[in-house]
């Protein structure tokens, strides 16, 4: 059977038309090789059949394709590289928020370079041992020395107290004013995009740049916490349009619907009327009751939300946890003022501790001592009550103020004995140190965990890149065998038309 005439020229027009849009595909990712999240686009071409079977068909006819077909230019991804990218991105955020409040927190309690606690705790044992001093002995200056060392003492440990409410300030903004917002938000924009994008494609338009737009979005969105999304098409045909879905699962396997389709969920956070602990809510928008709040303060697996909530709300030995959080720290130290102050005033006292002579109270009123309330008494700052430098009597009953043995006892609490933090026991000034030790360690451990996770997120980045980025030399290569195509197909429609004006125009003319 002889093929048709004209199908030789429709298979080079749709040779050129391919191989001009590949050309026009190459430019595209050219000029978009410096656009941050643009993925590389690929036409997607595949071979037309040979016509079926006819009346006048034998089985020695030898039926060749009609050419080729555009079938729609198509995003390069590849969706397992998407998955574990994501996945590492949170848990970047988890440690990155974590280091970044343990920093902070570091910042408050390294006294390396500058004057603080243990420097004014340790001038008040040097003023405590010039008391015990017989040169000094029953001077009432010597006291006021004592008293101002305190006052020095008691507002560095009130400047740090105020520096750790400022760092929980600091973070209850970020989760407010930001990063609660920026959640909700990426969701909003993930619902317009999906609309829009919805409404493109049953135009006919793939809408590659929008689904760029949108997995931006997404990515940011993995930051905050570990999502899961999933594509689906509806329709068919020229009517098929793709729908989104992105779900997160919490420690319990709970899975929560963030967005599907144009509906999307909200996060809300809540506090109480000090500010800690904090909780995390979510409108999920495919529970049984989406109009009621789920609780997932505690449920969250990874992402920045998870690191900044864990060190607000959790204090390691003090309520339980595993994570030595800002309230570790905050209770540590409090723990050191308490045991201060208490043996302070346990030594103070007379009459074998019958008699309250206190030095330190608070100014709420409270029994326990905080870094926030301690303050010198108001007896100790008027005179009334003043340092009691021993514990006995003098002849006849009278006051022995020469003697010292109860400062010795001060300095020796203070200096030598052991006293319980809850932690560990040890000397006064170790319970500070290990604040500062503590924290270091935590760092070094955030920091070196943040490292790992960075090298595994730009090896899992590269890999992406190699697969969705646009490479130069690649793109090149490719027009340039686009082009050669493209001389190709022009060259076999210059064949066929010099075949067919041999047909017309000289078959059937020999012997006229």
């Amino acid at each position: 059977m002889i093929r048709s005439t004209f199908s030789g020229f429709t298979m080079a027009q749709l040779a050129l038309s391919a191989s001009q849009r590949a050309i026009d595909v190459a430019g595209q990712n050219l000029s978009n090789v410096n656009t941050t999240g643009y993925t590389r686009q690929r036409l997607d071409l595949i071979s037309i059949n040979p016509v079926g079977a006819s009346f006048s068909s034998s089985k020695f006819d030898n039926k060749v394709g009609q050419g080729v077909m555009m079938n729609g230019i198509i995003q390069i991804r590849d969706p397992y590289l998407d998955i574990q990218y994501r996945n590492q991105l949170a848990k970047v955020g988890t440690a990155d928020a974590t280091d970044q409040i343990l920093e902070k927190i570091g910042n408050i309690f390294d006294e390396t370079d500058s004057k603080g606690v243990r420097s004014a705790f340790n001038d008040i044992i040097s003023q405590l041992r010039n008391i015990a001093q017989l040169s000094e002995a029953g001077e009432e200056s010597s006291d006021a020395l004592v008293r101002s060392a305190c006052t020095v003492f008691l507002n560095a440990i009130h400047q740090n107290a105020t520096s750790i409410d400022n760092v929980i300030r600091d973070v209850l903004d970020e989760l407010q004013s930001s990063d609660i917002k920026n959640v909700n938000s990426c969701i909003q924009q993930i619902l317009e995009l999906n609309t829009t994008i919805k409404n493109t494609q049953l135009m006919g338009n793939p809408a590659l740049e929008l689904q760029d737009q949108r997995n931006q979005l997404l990515d940011d969105l993995a930051t905050y916490l570990p999502i899961q999304v999933t594509y689906e098409t509806e329709g068919t045909g020229s009517e098929a349009v793709d729908t989104l879905k992105v779900t997160f699962t919490d420690e319990d396997k709970n899975v929560h619907t963030l967005i599907s389709d144009n509906k999307g969920a909200e996060f809300q956070l809540g506090t109480t009327g000090d500010g800690i602990p904090v909780s995390l809510k979510i409108k999920d928008i495919d529970s049984a009751d989406p109009v009621s709040d789920i609780d997932v303060t505690n449920l969250m697996i990874n992402g920045v939300l998870k690191g900044k909530m864990d060190m607000l709300n959790k204090s390691e030995v003090f309520d339980g946890t595993e994570t030595k959080g800002i309230g570790y720290y905050s209770s540590m130290f409090d723990t050191f003022v308490n045991t201060f102050a208490t043996v302070m005033n346990g030594l103070n006292a007379t009459d074998n501790g019958a008699t309250a002579h206190d030095l330190f109270s608070t100014s709420d009123g409270s029994a326990t001592f905080t870094a926030a309330n301690i303050k010198i008494s108001d007896e100790w700052m008027n005179g009334t009550v003043t340092l009691t430098r021993t514990q006995e009597t003098g002849a006849g009953g009278t006051e022995n103020s020469s003697a010292y043995s109860n400062i010795l006892k001060m300095i020796d609490e203070l200096s030598n004995k052991e006293h319980d933090f809850v932690v560990f026991k040890g000397t006064m000034i170790s319970g500070y140190d290990n604040i500062q030790n503590t924290q270091a360690i935590e760092r070094k451990a955030s920091s070196s965990i943040l490292s790992n996770h960075l090298s595994v997120l730009y090896q899992i980045a590269d890999s992406k890149d190699a697969v969705s980025g646009v490479n130069l030399d690649e793109e090149v290569m490719d027009m340039m065998r686009y082009q050669q195509s493209y001389n190709a197909a022009s060259r076999l429609m210059t064949t066929l038309d010099q075949l067919l004006d041999k047909l017309i125009n000289e078959t059937g003319v020999v012997g006229r």
